[in-house]
């Protein structure tokens, strides 16, 4: 008999608090200490978010029971972070067999997380609302375009002058970081999903893609935005190295080559060099 798992509920819950309380402070003129109920106007925000992450991990999950890979359910981790988490994760408990199920396992997660956040993104951008840069008057968190997030906001909002800026309403930001979310784990380093992708088609001369990668997030950091430089560093310490799977020689057949590209293309159009910057 299956243990309950309470430590996955009980995660979840902290990390729906603890975005539904950052989707509140988001919002301006709301002091949650003083006016503790307005804390559920977050949860347009928190119920967004939650359910892209959950989407992502889920079809991780599921796809990893589909290949007999065990895997644990997810584990959300709730942050006192502006958007209340640092994400979520499942644990795999066992070898992953074949290539093909690399491909799965690895895409499944993006592929659901990157299609709610662009349904996010588009549904939120019809409620978000373009003001003159004049109204915008104390130092804000400015959010870098993705060459998908540009081309959505074109097409909903069309072109606001440079002397306009595009105040996003929380389910149009939650969609953001679930695109944003999407492009970090498809950067095919290490046991990332990305990795798990490269790894398929390369072999071990996804290590060498690895390093080339872990460079270059640094030199970016350096030129854009210093979060790389972290992000290259956490790469540095989880490894480069991606375990073999069981049996290589089983090919990819097309279906699995045409997922394979469409990953890289899907991390092409949401891929930031500064996804944040302090804006005056």
């Amino acid at each position: 008999m299956k243990k309950f798992p309470y430590l996955h509920m009980l995660l979840f819950i902290l990390t729906f608090i603890s975005t539904m309380v950052a989707g509140a402070l988001l919002q301006k003129g709301i002091d949650i200490l003083k006016e503790p109920l307005r804390v559920f106007e977050g949860l347009p925000f928190s119920l967004t978010l939650m359910t892209i992450l959950l989407s992502h991990e889920l079809s991780h999950y599921f796809a990893s029971r589909r290949h007999h890979t065990k895997a644990t359910l997810p584990y959300f981790i709730p942050a006192p972070s502006f958007i209340g988490t640092f994400g979520a994760f499942i644990k795999m408990k066992s070898p992953i067999v074949t290539r093909k199920a690399l491909i799965d396992i690895g895409a499944s997660g993006p592929i659901a997380g990157f299609v709610l956040s662009v349904i996010a993104a588009i549904i939120g951008l019809n409620y978000s609302t373009v003001v003159p840069l004049t109204e915008t008057k104390e130092a804000v968190l400015g959010l870098g375009d993705s060459l998908l997030f540009s081309l959505i906001s074109r097409a909903v909002l069309g072109v606001p002058p440079e002397t306009h800026e595009i105040l996003l309403h929380p389910v149009a930001f939650a969609g953001w970081i679930g695109l944003f979310v999407t492009s970090l784990n498809l950067i095919p380093i290490g046991q990332l999903d990305g990795g798990h992708i490269a790894y398929a088609f390369l072999g071990e001369r996804q290590r060498l893609l690895s390093v080339t990668l872990v460079v270059t997030l640094l030199l970016v950091g350096f030129f854009f935005w210093e979060g790389w430089l972290i992000w290259g560093a956490i790469m540095l310490v989880l490894g480069l190295k991606h375990p073999p799977v069981i049996y290589w020689e089983v090919p990819l057949d097309h279906r699995r080559r045409l997922i394979g590209v469409l990953t890289l293309i899907i991390f092409v159009i949401t891929f930031m060099p500064s996804p944040f910057k302090l804006a005056d």
